[in-house]
């Protein structure tokens, strides 16, 4: 007995360590010395493989399981297998349950409510059956969200207890579904509002520009409540100011941000430089910028990048995108490209744009497009044409709807055709800016024979008319 505790303590000892596949040769060792393993072994070595950087399989790993199997150790193996997959591993190891003698808990349901195979009406009924459970009720509540089903949602959030934390995650769904009178309902009967129920209404509300100032109403109840604004909070109220354009509203803002612990924390302050930024105030942003050393991600050089570029400030940009490519300890990633190469073409750099293009080991169709509108925006829309058929891979509807862009803003009613045709055999209704286009196009050329073909081709086909001043190719 003495001598499978030291075994256990060993193994325990090489789990915790930076590198646990050591505790492998040990494993190795008690398969041939010993026909069972005692329990106290089981669970240690079960431990030592969940650490690994690759799971075994999950029949293997039923295997060490003690018997009769502890449903914690159950769960802690689901949970690995639901975290790091694969998917069918997961669902085998829960089709397993009636042979472990085992009944699931709420943390076993909130775990297989993760899995994106499993529906959550087939786990709803076993979950009624349960003890009301808030981490079980918010599981149900986002699984039923996660597909849409915000009905389904709603009655799991009554059923369940309608925790506070269950009822946030119903919220931040409606919100992302446009449905804010439904996103207030819930909030409103919700029990126990902390700050996190309380940022789920903030962040909802920044998200639009329609709402974006009943986010500061938000905080202000919040703080009437007595609770203390988090990191999630500032950045949030701070979108909402960048959305509304709010300079000083921001400023007072993240005057009131940098004297909290929040002040430290990465969204916040990438949240503060771009609402300066897309204010208008570049200095301001580079200042939060700059204070930022040491903990700056790829979405703060991203913002700051994009920020130089919507300002006009091309040259700032691209010397920032350099310092990042050789000094940072982050790499850009394609919103970076695309910020430098949208300020490329802002500023007219078309040489730059595309030397940076070919640096890209995997470019977007969306990097490509952005090209071709910088290429033809400038004029040059015979060159923009033919870098379309040097591409490697086949022009999408975005690359030929900047091409025609860039032909009706320099009059070129050819290539224009051309770029139309291309789209509309990709699109057709999805989009009805290419044919305004065209027939403007057209008729800015005193080609009214060809306007009345788009119009009729327009009616033959079903596609509406843009109203307004402009339309959006």
């Amino acid at each position: 007995m003495e001598l499978a505790r030291r075994r256990a303590a060993m193994i325990e000892a090489w789990a915790s360590s930076p590198s646990p596949s050591g505790g492998l040769a040990i494993h190795a060792l008690l398969l041939k010395t010993l026909p069972h393993l005692p329990p106290c072994l089981s669970s240690k070595l079960l431990s030592l493989h969940l650490r690994q950087r690759r799971l075994p399989s999950a029949p293997s790993l039923l295997l060490l399981l003690p018997r009769p199997a502890p449903l914690p150790a159950f769960n802690a193996l689901l949970s690995a297998f639901a975290r790091r997959g694969p998917l069918p591993s997961a669902l085998l190891l829960l089709s397993s349950l009636p042979s472990l003698a085992l009944r699931p808990d709420p943390f076993t349901l909130s775990i297989a409510l993760s899995l994106p195979a499993l529906p959550p009406l087939l786990l709803h009924p076993i979950a009624l059956k349960l003890p009301p459970d808030p981490i079980l009720a918010t599981a149900l509540v986002h699984a039923y969200a996660r597909r849409g089903l915000l009905a389904h949602a709603a009655r799991a959030l009554a059923l369940c207890g309608g925790s506070a934390a269950a009822a946030t995650a119903l919220v931040s769904a409606c919100f992302r579904r446009g449905l804010v009178a439904d996103a207030e309902a819930v909030f409103a009967a919700a029990p126990g509002k902390d700050a996190v129920s309380f940022n789920a209404m903030i962040d909802g509300y920044a998200a639009s520009p329609a709402t974006a100032a009943q986010a500061v109403a938000a905080f202000m109840e919040m703080q009437r409540a007595g609770l203390a604004p988090t990191a999630s909070t500032f950045a949030s109220l701070v979108d909402a100011c960048s959305v509304l354009c709010r300079l000083e509203l921001g400023r007072q803002v993240h005057g009131r941000l940098v004297k909290t612990a929040a002040s430290k924390d990465v969204r916040a302050g990438t949240a503060a430089l771009d609402m300066y930024a897309k204010c208008g105030r570049t200095e301001e942003a580079r200042r939060v910028f700059e204070e930022m050393v040491g903990r700056r991600n790829v979405v703060t050089w991203s913002a700051m990048v994009d920020g130089y570029g919507k300002n006009g400030e091309a040259e700032a940009a691209l010397t920032l995108f350099r310092e990042m490519e050789e000094e940072a300890d982050v790499a850009p990633n394609g919103v970076t490209f695309l910020a430098v190469l949208s300020a490329c073409g802002h500023g007219g750099m078309i040489d730059q744009g595309k030397e940076i293009l070919k640096r890209m080991e995997r470019p977007g169709m969306e990097h490509y497009a952005c090209v071709v509108d910088m290429i033809g925006r400038s004029g040059r829309l015979r060159e923009a044409f033919e870098f379309i058929g040097q591409m490697p891979c086949r022009a999408g509807d975005d690359v030929w709807a900047a091409l025609l862009g860039a032909c009706r803003l320099h009059g070129e009613v050819e290539l224009a055709d051309v770029a139309a045709k291309e789209l509309l055999a990709r699109s057709g209704k999805a989009r009805p800016g290419a044919y305004m286009a065209l027939s403007n196009a057209f008729a800015e050329a005193g080609r009214w024979r060809s306007v009345c073909e788009v119009r009729e081709m327009m009616k033959a086909r079903g596609v509406a008319k843009i109203t307004g001043n402009s339309c959006s190719v």
